[in-house]
């Protein structure tokens, strides 16, 4: 007589729990790559960590420059848009990592941290009459960013956020990864110093000759060259790697060309741990909440309640709000192409969660003391590594949260070392573009404009309005319009708006 034997069923550990969880396996990836695709994207994005807060307060005026005086103030901004800037880095990138399992980031958004200096610390700088209130002006503009995050919420819970996304025009949808992919290989240009600015021609390539010349000294010299060699060297070493199939062609090239870079230059790391302290102190009694005390005066002129202040906060709520709608948007559609995570219609799979987790995150940065959170573009560069999942955001994280206590954690690595990632992804995300009509006019203008204008205006919103525009006005003129184009049609309305009445 045979006795039944019982099955055993071994429970689940730790490991298969966490890869379930993330679906690293079934998304063909493993632990090693998600860390690595993480650790990519925390690189490419360091830059972040100081550049925000100098862009809040706008750096350039504090140590003297245009405003002396003021220089204690400005300090005090910077260290509480410091940690703010890092804890809705970190919980913004969270949400992507458990809440909607993407392998993206969250930060504050370049260029509306600048649009925040000019619209609401500018004006308190340029009073004449003695009542100059910079504190004022920065928590002002913090409730300006939580009603933007408000609007961001209502559009997202509704689906309406999701649904314009989902009915762009395909020839913009193809484009927008395409521009992107020139926007950030202009970002990786510009952060190595391979392209500058021309006060003739706009921009050109790095003077080699004019550097030995002006320099000082020949290590001067040398050490303005190094950077730009290191790039394109980055660059060309990183096409090698992935050609014979290196894995983690990306991380690689950071770090090597991280050490070649002080090796190259004989310097040694900044490490300046001083200023931790205060960074928390001045968080906890200017940022933290202060987006409430910027509701008492927000909608006064000198005390008084005017209509043009309020359709003033109207207007730039609408602007911030359309802008980081745009822009997440864009990332979204660009790195999910490149990751090959969009569903049949071309769309990016959990895009509502995706979009929700931005939307949390630019309330929670307000609130905190920050400016516009929106989805990283440099997101890409860990999906080049490989990154598939929302492990890899968990590990991009992990590391803003050590720089909270770290500071000089982020800076050791330069520009020089996160540019070829740059470079190199936006050459992978240009191969969308390959998928337009270029035979119908009608759909080859409004994608090239898409194309071309993110990199020329430094905005993918910008490259996504007018691409919108010239789709409808081509449409219309042609006597192809037709239901399905209500929906551009309204986003290029509000664009076109936003152009006639708002400054940026």
């Amino acid at each position: 007589m045979s006795k039944k034997q019982k099955t055993v069923k071994e429970k689940p550990t730790l490991i298969k729990k966490v890869d379930d969880f993330f679906e690293i396996s079934k998304r063909g990836s493993n632990f090693k790559t998600e860390i690595i695709a993480g650790l990519t994207t925390f690189f490419a994005m360091a830059y972040i960590v100081v550049t925000n807060p100098n862009q809040v307060v706008s750096f350039n005026h504090f140590p003297g420059g245009d405003f002396p005086g003021h220089e204690a103030e400005f300090q005090i901004i910077w260290y509480a848009v410091y940690v703010a800037s890092l804890l809705a880095a970190i919980i913004g990138t969270l949400l992507y990592a458990f809440y909607a399992k993407m392998p993206f980031a969250q930060a504050c958004g370049m260029g509306l941290n600048s649009f925040f200096f000019v619209s609401f610390i500018l004006p308190e700088l340029l009073k004449t009459d003695g009542t100059t209130d910079i504190s004022k002006g920065y928590k002002e503009g913090l409730a300006v960013i939580l009603l933007s995050g408000l609007l961001f919420m209502v559009l997202s819970l509704t689906g309406l956020r999701s649904y314009i996304a989902k009915a762009l025009p395909d020839n913009l949808k193809k484009a927008i990864p395409a521009g992107i992919g020139l926007f950030i290989a202009l970002l990786g240009f510009k952060s190595a110093g391979v392209i500058q600015s021309n006060k003739y021609t706009l921009v050109q390539l790095f003077d080699f000759h004019g550097a030995f010349v002006n320099a000082e000294s020949s290590l001067e010299g040398w050490r303005a060259i190094v950077p730009v060699l290191i790039a394109i060297l980055g660059l060309i070493i990183m096409g090698v790697l992935t050609k014979f199939k290196v894995k983690g062609a990306v991380i690689i090239t950071i770090l090597g060309s991280t050490v070649l870079y002080y090796l190259a230059t004989w310097q040694l790391p900044n490490f300046d741990m001083t200023s931790i302290g205060s960074s928390f102190k001045y968080f906890a009694t200017e940022g933290l909440f202060g987006a409430f005390d910027g509701f008492k005066t927000l909608f006064t002129t000198g005390g008084v309640f005017t209509f043009g202040t309020l359709f003033s906060v109207v207007a730039l709520t609408i602007t911030f709000c359309l802008v980081d709608m745009f822009d997440t948007m864009g990332t979204l559609y660009g790195a999910a192409s490149q990751a090959n995570m969009l569903d049949k219609n071309g769309d990016p799979v959990n895009l509502k969660q995706s979009m929700n987790a931005d939307s949390i995150a630019t309330l929670a940065g307000s609130l905190l003391g920050t400016s516009t959170c929106t989805t990283f573009v440099e997101s890409s560069a860990g999906v080049g590594a490989g990154g598939r999942t929302g492990f890899a955001s968990l590990i991009t994280s992990a590391c803003f949260f050590i720089c909270l206590f770290l500071t000089p954690v982020a800076t050791v690595i330069p520009a020089c070392a996160t540019a070829p990632a740059l470079i190199y992804i936006g050459v992978l995300m240009l191969k969308g573009f390959a998928k337009v009509d270029m035979e119908d006019i009608t759909s080859a203008i409004p994608a090239f404009l898409t194309l071309i204008m993110m990199p020329l205006t430094y905005s993918i919103s910008n490259g996504i309005a007018v691409g919108a525009i010239s789709y409808v006005l081509i449409k219309i003129f042609t006597g192809k319009y037709c239901k399905k184009d209500i929906t551009v049609t309204v986003i290029a309305v509000l664009f076109a708006l936003r152009f006639a009445f708002i400054s940026m």
